[in-house]
This record gives C-alpha cells, structure tokens and sequence, in this order.
C-alpha cells in the first residue's frame, strides 16, 4: 500500500508553522522603534497585533507538534537518518530568516555593542546608552546602562557584522542570524560525531540536540550568541575524545570567550586527557593554553580584559531566575509585614541559587565516571542554567545539547524533552512579558493550532488513503486476470 512518507508530513507541518510564526513577526515580533532602515519589515500588518499574536502561536503549536511527530518516526526502525533531520531543519528554519527577531531584543543590543567597539567605547565599563542614536533605542531601558556581559570573540564578530550593516538594521539582524547559522551548523555537523564518542544514537541526539524548537526559535530567529558557543563547545569536546587536547583547550576557550558558561568545558577536556599525561600534566597544560588563548584574543580584539570584571552582569536586579523571583517574593512579604530589607533578599536569594548551582555542579562531576564527561558537563550546565542569577529560554540549551548528545534512554532524557516543547510556548514573539489580553490570545492560538494539527493529519490520512486506492484496484485487477 502506497503511504505519504511521514518525513514529508512533519515536513510540511513544520515549514508551515514558522511562515506563519515569520509572518506574525511582522506585526507581533521585536520590531524596531525606528522603522529606518529596517523597510524589509514596514508592512501594514504591523497595525494588527492581536491577530497576529493569534497566529504567532498557532504557527507555533504546529512547530512543536511536527518535531514530536518526528521524534516518533525516529524511534522505528526505518527512522530518518541524521542528513534527513537537518535537512528538515532547514526547512524549518528557512521562513525565520528574513523576519524581524523573535522572541528577544537582544540582537539590538549585539548590534549596539558592537557599534560601540568599532567607535572606541569601553563596552566592559558602560551600556548601550553611551553610544546613543538608533540602536541604542532599539534595547529596553533596564539594560540601557548595563555594560555587555559577552566575551571579545563574540563582540569582536558582533563589530564586524555592525560595520557591514552600517545604519541598516534589518541587515545587521539578518547578519548576526547567519553568525548564528553557523554556529547552528557546527552543531548539526558535529553533535553526531559527539554522540557516537559517548555511545548515543546519532539521530536521537541530533533530534533532541539540534532539531528542538529551541534551535530554530531562539538560536535562528533570535540570533543568539548560544549558537556560536554552543557549536564551538562541542567542536572542542569532539576534538578532545579524538586526543587533540591542545587545539580542544584552544576552542573550548574561545568558546567561553563568547559566553562564560561554556569555560566548564575545560573540565571535559582535563578530564580526557589525565589517562593520557597525569592529572597534573593535564591541568596545567589546559590552563596554560587557556590563559594564553584568553590573552592572545585579548590583544587581537583590542578590547582588553574588561570581560573579566563584566562576568558580574548577570547578577543583576533586573534579571530573571528562580532565585531573584524567590528574592522578589520575600522582599514583597517583607513590604506586607513592614518591613524594608532594601537588597538583602535578593542577594540572600542569588547567593542560595549559586551556592545550589555549584553543589549540583560538585555531585554531578563526583559522578562523571559513571555518568560520562559530556553527560556530566551537560547536567552541570542545566543546573546553572536554571540556579544561576539569570535564566532564559535559550539558556536550557547549555544543557540540552549535551544531554542530547551524551544521556541514555532514561527519564532524564524524557524530561529534557517535554521541557524543550513546554519551554517553547513562554516567551511572546515581542520578547516583552503578556498581559491578560496577550495571554488569552496565545491560548487561542494554541488551541487554534490543536485543530489545524487534527485537520492536518485528517487530510494526510485521506491522502494516503487516495494513493493506496489505484494499487489495491491494480492488484485485484492482476488477479482477476491471472
């Protein structure tokens, strides 16, 4: 019996969940303030919010239902193959390219950063707002005087995709989203060689690892700077399981020099080559080559060692986590009591959350043998992830990726993947919070994208049915005349 092939099906749903998700950017997205330089995005659908929210989440549901369906096919014995599930990728994410961000406003201020070092500024020392003009418009107020808490590799490209752009914003985007692409595709590339040297099925990891709606939301249309450490990240465990600890140290470095999280890759890298050179051997040469990559890009960049004191950006009143909502809470209980604890909740709380973080982090690598080095780091990075002072969607890819690559069959696994989808629906396409209005139209969307999901797979069903009909009819024609 002839069937319409699942990989289409999850195919076509997907591809058409994000053109309708880019299309509602237009109007429901993080849209510039100023409209200059950004006419790629100047339509009069930008006047209809609400329906366009609506349809933002429908497109989304479809999105997250196509890549369960095709977590489902995966695990038959005829699964797709790892070419096939990037290629679905693609697809998917080709509709995100030339919309407005998503989901964030940080790409603004990847692109005012940047522009600050290309005219001289310390970005390590002030924010945004000492540049001044239309970009610096183009980021939220709370982050208006926040010096970049990112490393000299990432603003360096970042400067370089700002001089090309020049005042053209839309282009700036779409350059920092294909810094992004390529991040995205060194993950593609290289988690399955990561998941073979830890034992994993290849096309599990990259379904869980690259093909979450995570990777096409917020690493693609959100362009951001997780997708080039996070391939850089994995192209340095890659190269440590291979034995080439010294270049390993060198891009796992550079990997931290985009975003801090990812120096605990280090460990990694020690950990593989202490059977190798001793503990001691190893640790010295990993943290020499670390200090001299640090210096080196240091130099190159120009932009000196400011990044060293910027790692305390993050623990900031403004940014969001479990434990500064714990700090919001009991300074709130405070206030009703008649109290004024002024910052001690807040800094009772981070404190508690670091403090958790690194106790995670010490269980977690006393396991590592069992467990394995990059399952280990991936559960580490999770655990900052969600204790850390701050906390965002994208950020649970840290650990996600290296689950994806390095977890067994387990309930850990399961949960990784329930929460990528669950995590998928909490942003709004403005990268703003939602009031009640919003709310209740992204419930609708859902809802509405639940219905085109049923009518979808209705339609597919019948198709398949259509198709089989004229073999059956063949076949007992062939009897007939035998």
């Amino acid at each position: 019996m002839l069937r319409l092939p699942a990989v289409i099906g999850y195919r076509i749903l997907g591809t058409a969940g994000t053109t309708i998700l880019a299309c509602s950017g237009l109007a429901a997205g993080a849209l510039p303030v100023d409209q200059t330089g950004a006419e790629l995005w100047l339509t009069d659908w930008r006047h209809h919010p609400g329906p366009a929210l609506l349809c933002g989440y429908l497109g989304l549901t479809m999105l997250v239902a196509a890549w369960w369906w095709a977590g489902r096919e995966i695990r038959r014995p005829d699964g797709a193959e790892v070419r096939s599930l990037v290629a679905t990728l693609a697809l998917w994410s080709g509709p995100l390219l030339l919309c407005p961000p998503l989901f964030s406003r940080d790409v603004y201020s990847y692109l005012a950063q940047g522009a600050m070092v290309l005219a001289g500024a310390d970005v390590y020392e002030d924010g945004v707002s000492q540049l001044g003009g239309r970009l610096a418009a183009e980021v939220p107020e709370m982050w208006q005087h926040t010096p970049a808490p990112y490393g000299p590799v990432f603003l360096g490209l970042s400067a370089l995709v700002a001089g090309a752009a020049g005042t053209k914003v839309a282009a700036g985007v779409i350059g920092l989203r294909l810094l992004a692409l390529l991040g995205v595709g060194l993950l593609a590339v290289l988690l399955p060689r990561l998941a073979r040297h830890s034992g994993v099925e290849p096309g599990a990891a990259v379904w869980l690892g690259v093909l979450n709606p995570l990777v096409p939301l917020h690493l693609v249309a959100g362009a951001h700077n997780e997708a080039v450490m996070l391939g850089l990240l994995v192209a340095g465990l890659c190269l440590g399981f291979e034995r080439h600890f010294a270049l390993a140290t060198v891009v796992v470095t550079l990997a931290a020099l985009v975003k801090a999280p990812a120096v605990a890759g280090l460990l990694v890298v020690v950990a593989l080559a202490r059977p190798h050179h001793g503990i001691r051997a190893a640790t010295l040469r990993a943290a020499g080559l670390a200090l001299l990559t640090a210096v080196a890009v240091s130099l190159v960049t120009g932009l000196g060692y400011g990044w060293i004191a910027a790692l305390r950006t993050p623990i900031y009143k403004h940014s969001w986590s479990v434990s500064s909502a714990l700090g919001r809470a009991s300074d709130r209980l405070g206030q009703a009591a008649g109290f004024d604890l002024g910052a001690a909740p807040m800094q009772f709380w981070t404190w508690v959350g670091l403090l958790a973080a690194l106790g995670g982090t010490a269980v977690v690598w006393w396991h590592r043998h069992r467990l394995g080095p990059t399952y280990a780091l991936g559960l580490v990075l999770a655990a900052v992830a969600v204790l850390g002072p701050a906390t965002r969607p994208w950020y649970l890819l840290w650990g996600l990726v290296l689950i994806a690559a390095a977890a067994p069959e387990s309930p850990v696994r399961r949960l990784a993947s329930l929460t990528a989808a669950a995590v998928a629906f909490l942003t709004l396409p403005s990268g703003f919070g939602p009031d009640s209005a919003q709310l209740l139209l992204a419930t609708g969307g859902v809802l509405l994208g639940i219905v085109a999901i049923g009518c979808f797979r209705l339609g597919t069903s019948a198709l398949s049915t259509a198709l089989a009909g004229p073999t059956w009819n063949s076949r007992a024609l062939e009897g007939t005349s035998r």
